[in-house]
């Protein structure tokens, strides 16, 4: 039997945690290779971060894309050849964003939803998998897996987030030559354990990996962003108003507007200090799971 071991490096708290872990003179985990999905929208202290985990030289870190994702959005061809994989924009009723105004105020109760993400399986999970079978196992495109290989697949889930791991049996069920690993659940660490045990142990903080204009931000996650990384807060306002313009294919046969925002103000007005705005932290890394 021919066991292979993969970390899925999203490179933020948990996975740099395990990662640096697998790199203690007693330790258990082991790791053949770790591999860093990239949307080509991470944040630049991300890259810097990620720069330094493959300075260290073991384990080896792979870096795999199936493009850049802002790229896509607003041109619409994915890996595949196919419409874009859309990301969980927000969508709202015109008439909510008085439309006129010389204020975008917010509306006292806005009526928002949210558009079906594909994202991460299109950027992160398809391109690890396939980052296995091609060139770790050495398969052609759809040649089956041979019987003798178990590939084990390690998730920085601690215990604060155990239903992304409930989730996530149930799709590695599809791939049943692929086993999940969940070391934390195990040992029983949450994220502050991960970033107890990383103070010590890092030169700099670790940043949270996620895309620039992902949407899952707070307001002083914006407001961060904005602060820190005047290209990658750009790049969200780009892609926030290429949602909403005519003629993008990241909003074909919608009937709303799309925002990155929850108020579903465009990025660059939206009031980044106002208390009723802010959303629940995702403090989850983007490794291939969020949207499992």
């Amino acid at each position: 039997m021919r066991e292979i071991h993969v970390l899925n490096l999203g490179a933020g708290v948990q996975s740099t945690c395990l990662f640096l872990l697998a790199r203690e003179p007693d330790a258990k985990l082991r790791f053949d290779i770790a591999i860093f999905a990239d949307t080509g929208e991470e944040p630049a202290a991300v890259y810097k971060h990620l720069d330094y985990l493959r300075s260290l030289g073991h384990p080896e870190i792979w870096i795999r894309s199936a493009g850049k994702l802002g790229d896509d959005l607003i041109h619409g061809v994915n890996s595949t050849g196919q419409r874009f994989a859309s990301i969980p924009a927000f969508t709202a009723e015109d008439h909510l964003l008085r439309p006129g105004s010389c204020e975008h105020r917010l509306p006292p109760a806005p009526k928002y939803g949210m558009v079906r993400r594909q994202c991460t399986s299109e950027y992160k999970i398809r391109v690890i998998e396939k980052a296995i079978r091609r060139e770790i196992v050495g398969l052609k495109p759809r040649q089956w897996m041979p019987k003798d290989v178990k590939v084990y697949q390690y998730f920085g889930i601690t215990t604060d987030e155990k239903q992304r791991a409930e989730r996530a049996k149930r799709r590695f069920e599809k791939t049943p030559w692929a086993i999940p690993v969940y070391p934390f659940l195990e040992m029983g660490w949450c994220r502050q354990d991960c970033e107890a045990w990383l103070m010590d142990r890092l030169p700099h903080t670790v940043p949270r990996s996620a895309c620039v204009f992902c949407p899952y931000r707070t307001n002083k996650e914006w407001l961060h962003l904005k602060q820190s990384d005047p290209d990658g807060w750009e790049r969200a306002v780009e892609i926030d108003h290429a949602l909403r313009q005519n003629g993008t294919v990241a909003n074909r046969r919608m009937t709303q507007k799309l925002y990155l925002h929850r108020s579903c103000v465009p990025l660059d007005v939206v009031d980044l200090g106002h208390e009723k705005t802010l959303f629940r932290p995702m403090t989850n890394e983007c490794q291939g799971m969020c949207g499992v």
